[in-house]
């Protein structure tokens, strides 16, 4: 018997296999159930949410996700989005340009935000449609218009050509897909790594002047403010900054945003390297110092320097001055006694507009480093997202129990054509314009129409320029429909504004928004405006600024009761928060969806070819033997086209600056180029040719050694029956030696 096995006893090979059964039903009932829970009501598929994973644990509030994705797109021969310059193009990045998105989630309510801020001039009606229609596909409707803010950095220094309305195609050359696509897709990107990282966390707030950084640029229009009001505050601007911290329930650090007002002006409009200008650079910045060791734009800490009413504030410090004699030129016209409007620019603070993005930048990091680091208060309490759209161009607007306002159909004013001390216009066109010019009106009426007394009369005493309200061919010059929006995290309302909003707009909008929600028991809450979102309408100013008409004011598109408009909207939005009735508001009119894909006037990508005898990625110069800090690395080689990168690689670096050691016999990376120390020129040639200059721009504290500059880049080649196909390349510069100071 005792060689027989018990009846009730296993083999240890049966043992396994019945463990490893249960093991792969288990897999498989997790599996199902994560495949069910991830379906959406429309029976559409979604990412599984961290939320379904647990609850937080007693000193987490809410559940955090941070991500950031290359949204750069084309750096050559597009135009730049800002300063309205067709001669303006793209010839080569000095930053790449990111989307920072931001999730916080309530497991209690199943509530999510999401912030995004975008290194770009600002957010159009056509991208954020086309974004939320792939947030849509991806994750049903966990994430819609309700609970996304796309938020502009304002550079001027970004690629243009992602609008669908048709005035920004004037001095955009069109809707160019490569620059439309690289945008929405770099925004779905970092929404889709900060949806995939979220974290049980926590969030705190803090806020504090920052000095030395900005100057209001129409201080002739914030003067007609009334002085009772101007003498409650202590300047022209405002220099508040407000920081978000963002840490996990552990105290590891995730991220932030800081909200100020001020215009990435630093880099002015001769300028044609993409970059992300001073915000940029502050971002930039924070990011090297808590992601160390990793190559820019690498590692998981984010930091956004996002947008908020910056509409009359310039980052030119030192001011207006002719560049014809180097007088001042702060008068209401911004005109010099030589050359008029046109010579008449600000400056500062730096010898260059390279330095005064760095001193800008520094300004805006040590301020957000200092309050980030000493944020205590906590952000606690439910989440909640109230957004409607809205006809801006036909609002009526109470202005007291007697007196009834409307907003206006779309329209520019002369002063539109004069631009800013931040970047000049053309013709003879000066700010501060109440009367038309006939010579000018004339052309218009001849080319565009005579706007209609309805309209005239309305955006009084505006004389218009362009009525874009009534300009419809190939589409309408101007949206109608606005996205109207508030998100509140607890004791924090982050007021989503259209467009931007001057010093004093912006103050009322949060006073009004403030008072609001204390009338309706929801007190202590900290209101921000996160300036350029989701649809852009220009300028938003004073009734009193607009009577003066200088730049913003001719900007201000739905004329003079705009303000009070936004005031009225975004009250009603705060009432539903805190009366917890977002679910009654109406949606509104829904925005247009233009069918329209790709329509521009950019040069074709052609055929090109190498010089005689050489090869693409060739060196044409070469860098020198040796350099020490405070110098530039600077090589030239045989290149490509930049466009061809961008719409054939869906990541893509320029070039790497490589360090060699001498114990590993091998090269390593140490910078590339979202490097602020190195920049890539492109320049077109003839006969198909170009070249490509890579310089290395060696800062103080650059370790000693052996470098080298690499390139890397694509052309296009034809082929005999396939027509053309891109081919990357590559090239190195010669080894040189960075010396000890």
């Amino acid at each position: 018997m005792s060689g027989k096995r018990s009846r009730c006893s296993f083999s240890r090979l049966e043992v396994i296999l019945i463990v490893c059964l249960v093991l792969m039903i288990a897999l498989t009932v997790v599996l199902l159930v994560l495949h069910f829970l991830s379906k959406d009501t429309d029976g559409k598929c979604s990412y599984p949410s961290p939320l379904l994973q647990g609850v937080p644990r007693a000193g987490a509030k809410y559940w955090v996700g941070v991500g950031r994705a290359d949204c750069t797109g084309p750096v050559a021969q597009v135009p730049l989005m800002g300063y309205a310059n067709p001669e303006q193009v793209g010839g080569g990045l000095l930053s790449r340009l990111y989307s920072r998105a931001f999730i916080v989630a309530d497991p209690q309510r199943s509530k999510r935000l999401v912030f995004v801020s975008a290194d770009i001039g600002m957010v159009s009606q056509r991208l954020r449609l086309e974004v939320l229609q792939q947030l849509r596909s991806k994750y049903g409707g966990l994430y819609g218009q309700d609970n996304v803010i796309l938020s502009g950095t304002h550079t001027h220094s970004g690629p243009g050509g992602y609008f669908q309305y048709t005035l920004f195609w004037i001095t955009s050359k069109g809707l160019i897909r490569p620059a439309l696509s690289s945008i929405v897709n770099g925004i779905v990107k970092s929404i889709d790594i900060a949806h995939e990282n979220m974290k049980r966390g926590r969030l705190f707030i803090n806020r504090g002047t920052v000095e030395n950084s900005q100057i209001n640029r129409s201080p002739f229009s914030y003067l007609k403010n009334p002085e009772s009001e101007r003498n409650r505050y202590s300047s022209n601007t405002d220099k508040e900054m407000v920081v978000l911290k963002m840490v996990d329930e552990d105290g590891h650090e995730l991220g932030l945003i800081s909200w100020f007002a001020v215009h990435p002006v630093s880099m002015n409009n001769s300028n044609h390297l993409v970059n992300s200008d001073n915000v940029g650079y502050a971002s930039y910045l924070f990011e090297q110092e808590k992601n160390k060791g990793m190559l820019p734009g690498e590692g998981s800490f984010v930091a956004a320097f996002a947008s908020s009413n910056l509409g009359d504030v310039s980052s030119n410090t030192r001011g207006p001055f002719c560049a014809s004699t180097g007088e001042s030129c702060d008068n209401p016209q911004s005109s010099c006694p030589v050359g008029g409007a046109a010579m008449c620019m600000a400056q500062g603070p730096g010898k260059d507009m390279f330095e005064s993005t760095r001193i800008i930048g520094q300004n805006l990091y040590l301020k957000a480093k200092e309050l980030y680091e000493e944020a205590s208060q906590e952000v606690t309490g439910p989440l909640s997202s109230a957004h409607q759209w809205v006809n801006m161009s036909d609002v009526s607007v109470e202005l007291n129990a007697t007196h009834r306002v409307k907003t206006c159909k779309p329209a520019l004013g002369h002063s539109f054509a004069a631009g800013t001390i931040d970047g000049v216009g053309a013709f003879n066109f000066t700010q501060g314009s109440v009367e038309g010019d006939p010579f000018w009106d004339q052309i218009r009426d001849q080319l565009l129409g005579e706007p209609s007394n309805e309209t005239k009369a309305c955006h009084k005493p505006k004389p218009i320029l362009f009525s874009t309200g009534e300009m419809t061919w190939p589409h309408p010059w101007h949206p109608d429909i606005v996205d109207v929006q508030i998100a509140a995290i607890g004791s924090l309302a982050i007021l989503a504004v259209p467009g931007e909003f001057t010093t004093m707009s912006g103050r009322r909008l949060r006073e009004a928004v403030k008072s609001e929600f204390d009338s309706h028991g929801t007190r202590g809450m900290n209101v921000v405006i996160a300036g350029l979102c989701n649809v852009y309408t220009h300028y938003i100013t004073t009734y009193e600024e607009y009577q003066v008409q200088r730049y913003e004011a001719a900007s201000t598109i739905y004329g003079p009761h705009t303000l009070s408009a936004y005031i009225q909207l975004y009250r009603g939005l705060a009432k539903a928060i805190a009366l917890n009735a977002t679910e009654e508001l109406p949606r509104g009119p829904e925005p247009p969806l233009f069918n329209v894909t790709t329509l521009t006037l950019l040069p074709a990508l052609g055929v090109e070819s190498a010089p005689a005898n050489k090869n693409f990625g060739d060196v044409l110069e070469e860098v020198r033997q040796e350099y020490r800090e405070g110098e530039v690395a600077k090589v030239t080689f045989v290149g490509g086209n930049p466009r061809n990168s961008a719409e054939n690689a869906t990541e893509h670096n320029f070039l790497t600056v490589e360090k060699y050691s001498s114990i590993s016999s091998s090269w390593r990376a140490v910078l590339n180029d979202a490097s602020w120390d190195t920049r890539f020129y492109w320049s077109k040639g003839s006969r198909g040719q170009s070249n490509v200059t890579i310089e290395w721009h060696i800062p103080a504290g650059a370790e000693p050694g052996v470098y080298r500059l690499r390139y890397f880049g694509h052309y296009k080649k034809r082929l005999l029956l396939l027509g053309t196909v891109t081919v990357p390349f590559e090239g190195s510069s010669s080894a040189f030696h960075v010396a000890a100071p």
